[in-house]
């Protein structure tokens, strides 16, 4: 378990899922790339909880949830066209103007951590409308004043087109919204405080008078996480689904 214990009904990762799906809203269309389980599980409960109507959602390493007969080529041409609306992003490091780094850390010719790298995160940061950030690991290390890379800018000047953006980040701790290229504290998850909160976050934001908790899943949310998505996100995602929902059932 990543977030501090708490006795409740829910898991910590059913609550940031529900937190996500609340963040994707009225979305047609939400893409979701490789490992990333978290917001797979958010994506499937939106589209649950509008009684599979909306949005159609892509998994890429899905063979049931995923049109796509090319791959991240075909993806990026679809987001290209303006036919995603919503898509997660992460990085090893991200700072406080909404940049994330995949690459390294340290001096980029001696680098002290290699990342994955950041394949098609600068492109889809610029052309998806709504980018929701997600780290699991909230710490000086990760959330930091400035990425030591700039595998893709939160924000552009004013002369660069651009459609698309980061809107929130979704943490162990708690959710930031994004606007004027500023992080802004919006709520603070149940066992966690804004002052832990501010301890353990490297780069400076905007904090309200009043932080809220951020909404707990409801009865509801609970039972499609449970009896609809898991059984859909185990083709993907076998061993978390295991490890947060139990032993699979038949897809629904």
């Amino acid at each position: 378990m990543f977030m501090s214990a708490v006795r409740r009904d829910f898991r910590d990762e059913e609550l940031l899922a529900d937190v996500i799906a609340r963040l994707i809203g009225d979305a047609r269309h939400v893409a979701v790339g490789n490992a990333s389980p978290i917001p797979a599980t958010a994506a499937l409960l939106a589209r649950a909880q509008n009684g599979n109507m909306r949005p159609h959602v892509s998994l890429l390493q899905s063979r049931r949830h995923n049109f796509f007969t090319d791959g991240a080529r075909e993806l990026f041409d679809c987001a290209g066209q303006g036919r995603i609306d919503v898509f997660f992003l992460s990085g090893g490091q991200i700072d406080g103007y909404g940049n994330i780094n995949l690459v390294s850390t340290g001096d980029y010719a001696h680098p002290a951590v290699r990342f994955p790298g950041s394949f098609g995160s600068s492109y889809l940061y610029y052309v998806v409308p709504k980018v929701i950030l997600f780290r699991t690991e909230h710490s000086r290390r990760t959330l930091v004043p400035q990425v030591d890379f700039v595998s893709a800018p939160g924000t552009s000047e004013r002369n660069v087109y651009r459609t698309g953006g980061p809107v929130a980040l979704v943490t162990n701790r708690c959710v930031f919204t994004f606007t004027g290229g500023r992080f802004r504290l919006a709520s603070v998850h149940p066992g966690h405080t804004v002052e832990e909160v501010i301890e353990n976050t490297g780069f400076d934001f905007d904090l309200p008078d009043a932080v809220p908790a951020t909404p707990t899943p409801t009865p509801e949310a609970l039972r499609l996480m449970r009896e609809v998505v898991a059984p859909q996100l185990a083709e993907v995602y076998p061993r978390f689904t295991a490890e947060v929902f139990g032993p699979p059932q038949s897809a629904a």
